[in-house]
């Protein structure tokens, strides 16, 4: 089956990334591995497209570079492909669909990825997982003040029982944004997954060379988080 969808935002980089990979190596070595972590789950997901299982359940994965594994050491070292593999170990493995791609903000998931989910079908069966919106915070004032409205649009836009987490940050426009996760919630049409509360605890030692994306052992951490959860709605 094709996918049109390359798990790409199609915008190059921000003028900050941009300028902090001339002068910093961590930045030019993390950000190198934007290109092949995009192929390497374009390929699975192909891969899946082409044999589909349907005794197993499908997770579909939407969000940003967190969600791509950028900053570990591999494509699948991220939380994804670290619960993945612990799903596996159990005999609970899902096939993953993850149609992530780095730099993407709320509105990539509503223009890019959520039609990208309905041109393969969406499965009555499906779970589906969103983690998205720091780049939205950092991109600048126009996307920051957009943030909370996208949110808005995006809890109304998902399949009903998406596992949708909460922003972390302690900013009013997260704030906002968060209000509509709980609303949605609230009025049971999505699951709420609130990384303010089982995120990690502190960053030290688990951030990775940019110091922005989490290293290997940043991403155990926010799978420990996400795990009880997501075993939750694959039950």
């Amino acid at each position: 089956m094709t996918l049109d969808y390359d798990n790409r935002t199609g915008r190059p980089p921000g003028r900050v990334v941009r300028t902090a990979g001339l002068f910093l190596p961590g930045v030019r070595r993390v950000w190198s591995e934007v290109e092949p972590y995009a192929a390497a789950w374009h390929a699975h997901n192909l891969a899946v497209l082409d044999r589909p299982d349907p005794s197993r359940r499908r997770w579909v994965v939407l969000g940003d570079s967190m969600a791509q594994g950028i900053g570990a050491t591999s494509y699948d070292a991220g939380w994804v492909g670290l619960l993945a593999a612990r799903l596996a170990a159990t005999g609970d493995a899902p096939q993953v669909l993850n149609l992530s791609a780095t730099g993407a903000r709320t509105d990539d998931v509503l223009r890019q990825q959520l039609p990208a989910l309905d041109a393969v079908g969406h499965r009555d069966d499906d779970v589906v997982t969103v983690m998205v919106g720091s780049n939205d915070l950092f991109g600048g004032r126009a996307a920051r003040e957009r943030l909370p409205q996208a949110y808005a649009e995006l809890v109304d836009a998902v399949p009903v029982g998406t596992v949708v987490m909460t922003l972390p940050q302690p900013s009013g426009a997260a704030t906002l944004a968060n209000a509509h996760v709980e609303r949605a919630a609230a009025a049971g049409r999505v699951v709420m997954l609130d990384l303010r509360e089982v995120g990690p605890t502190s960053w030290r030692g688990r951030l990775a060379a940019d110091r922005f994306h989490p290293n290997d052992a940043g991403y155990e951490a926010i799978a420990d988080g996400i795990e009880p959860t997501l075993r939750a709605v694959l039950a």
